[in-house]
């Protein structure tokens, strides 16, 4: 098999993060590699329209084409539609499938992991019907596709994150019928004041807010989903208070359903590279332990961006660009001291803001309480192995709380999606404090024609 080609840095993941520091290590003269598996750079916050409806519709957002332009000038090479699936056996080698599904391998001296995050779903009775998506898809669609998830949504869950959405529904012109909350984040509170220190992000709400009302959309606090209806496609969802689950409080008809608890790192790569990683005990997630600067428990690998902690695309730009002046430090470049305090600055502000919005949203593990009950024995929890939440219910007992054991018995998150989509659920049912699954190899599903030719080229079995 060929030797892998080495650059000073290889990045993985072409949002926010792995742009704004491919952009600045570039400039300072360094090689480097950015990898992405989509067909084109941006991430979830940057993606890219389809040159169609560009041409239509405009740029959602030109300053992520500005970035991306920005990155190619530099001389980054940039390799879309390269999808990193796992790590090889020296440990610092990545295992990479090329648009071609040809096997590749790379390798830096430093490797950043801005591998982003994944929507927090929770199952409930009718969450597999068709119609039934993620907040992120509907915004995906609306923003960068200008293509409405249906006609009359509703959109559940926690997070400020569904306000953006709803919002970008409404351009469309699709009837928002309703946002249902699980926490309480919008009511009168001391906490929520500290929102005046950050008047910007304050205009962004309000404008938010704004939107809402002139649309008459109800926001509906302290409720979630508790079933969803139809028969070849979602036409009804039930909701109920989360403080009394068992007693529901309206059903609206919809023939969109959009569903999401917020999001959660992914860190699979970093774990896989042998990162020393934590269990967050608000959130239940396996997060790097990281230097400041993004540094993890190997000199050799950074991880930036929302694999790092979920923050938002500022946060992550900011932690790219952190990780880019360590790195520059490290091989002899000065930063400018007026650099390094002006980033600073604004890791800080950043990170204010969002002590701020975790205290106004309930946390992962609040919600994993809130939930439990809504779940009943015979809903599905595990879509791709089919396993109810009864079997992982009984199960449980039986693992002793143990979830890496209750996987295990029962195959939930054995299947394509590797527990992304039903780790946390997975957890809340058993009610375990963590819902780390181990990170296998692939991390991503591959296609069998790479790992054959991997095998015939004398890679590892």
């Amino acid at each position: 098999m060929s030797l892998p080609e080495e650059r000073d840095v290889v990045i993985v993941g072409g949002g926010p993060a792995g742009l704004a520091a491919a952009r600045r290590l570039a400039a300072a003269g360094l090689s480097v590699t950015v990898v992405d598996e989509q067909p084109e750079l941006g991430g979830q916050y940057f993606r890219r329209p389809a040159p169609e409806v560009a041409r239509v519709w405009g740029d959602h957002r030109p300053e992520g084409r500005r970035l991306i332009d920005a990155v190619r000038a530099a001389g980054v090479e940039c390799r879309t539609g390269h999808l990193v699936w796992g790590v090889d056996d020296d440990g610092r080698t990545l295992l990479v499938s090329d648009p071609a599904e040809r096997p590749v391998r790379l390798r830096g001296r430093y490797l950043i992991v801005a591998t982003g995050a994944y929507e927090r779903p929770f199952p409930f009775p009718g969450w597999q019907l068709p119609g039934v998506t993620t907040p992120g898809f509907a915004q995906h669609l609306a923003a960068a596709d200008h293509t409405p998830v249906g006609e009359r949504v509703v959109l559940a869950g926690s997070g400020p994150f569904l306000l953006p959405v709803a919002c970008s529904l409404l351009a469309l012109g699709v009837t928002v019928a309703g946002i249902a909350e699980a926490g309480r984040p919008y009511r009168p509170s001391l906490r929520a004041l500290g929102a005046v220190r950050h008047p910007a992000r304050l205009r962004e709400l309000a404008g938010y807010a704004a939107r809402l009302a002139r649309a008459r959309v109800p926001i509906w606090q302290d409720t979630v989903v508790v079933r969803a209806d139809g028969r070849d496609r979602v036409t009804s969802v039930t909701l109920a208070a989360a403080s009394a689950p068992a007693r529901p409080v309206r059903t609206v008809a919809v023939d969109a359903l959009c569903v999401g608890y917020g999001f959660r790192p992914q860190a699979d790569l970093a774990r896989m590279l042998g990162c020393a990683v934590r269990t967050d005990p608000a959130t239940g997630d396996a997060t790097p332990v990281l230097t400041p600067s993004g540094r993890s428990s190997r000199a050799d690998v950074y991880v930036i961006g929302e694999a790092a902690g979920i923050g938002g695309a500022p946060t992550a730009a900011v932690r790219g660009l952190s990780a880019a002046l360590d790195i520059l430090g490290r091989e002899g470049h000065r930063p400018r001291a007026g650099e390094l305090r002006g980033l600073a600055a604004d890791g800080r502000r950043l990170e204010r803001f969002k002590s701020l919005t975790d205290a106004l949203y309930p946390t992962p593990a609040d919600l994993a309480r809130l939930l439990r009950p809504t779940l009943p024995d015979t809903a599905t929890l595990c879509r791709c192995e089919a396993i109810t939440a009864g079997e992982v219910r009984r199960t449980a007992g039986t693992a002793a709380g143990d979830v890496n054991a209750t996987k295990a018995w029962t195959r939930a998150g054995m299947g394509p999606c590797q527990g992304r989509e039903c780790g946390f659920a997975v957890s809340a049912v058993a009610r375990t404090s963590s819902d780390v699954f181990p990170s296998r190899l692939p991390v991503r599903p591959v296609a069998v024609a790479t790992l054959l030719e991997m095998a015939g080229e004398g890679g590892p079995a």
